[in-house]
């Protein structure tokens, strides 16, 4: 599980998306124009009012409803707390 600084504040929760498959069931290779973007993620931090959602959870969340963030060349997502749709596992 990744460590970061960056730290949630409120009902946000930082998550590492999972990536997009960039190969079709069928063996066809998907540009990255086409490739549907996940919207599964496992929660690296939660903010302090974030009650339902705990740190390596694997959570499913809104589609549209995250912000992209690239920290020292990683990828995260921050999502609010009630665009979290479930849990996983």
């Amino acid at each position: 599980m990744s460590k970061t600084d960056i730290k949630p504040i409120a009902n946000l929760v930082l998550a590492t998306a999972d990536k997009a498959e960039s190969k079709t069931a069928s063996g066809l290779y998907l540009t990255e124009e086409a490739r549907e973007k996940p919207r599964t993620a496992t929660v690296i931090a939660v903010g302090p009012e974030a009650k339902k959602v705990k740190t390596g959870q694997r959570i499913i969340y809104e589609s549209y409803s995250g912000t992209e963030v690239k920290y020292q060349g990683e990828d995260y997502v921050l999502v609010a707390e009630d665009k979290v749709l479930a849990t996983v596992g």
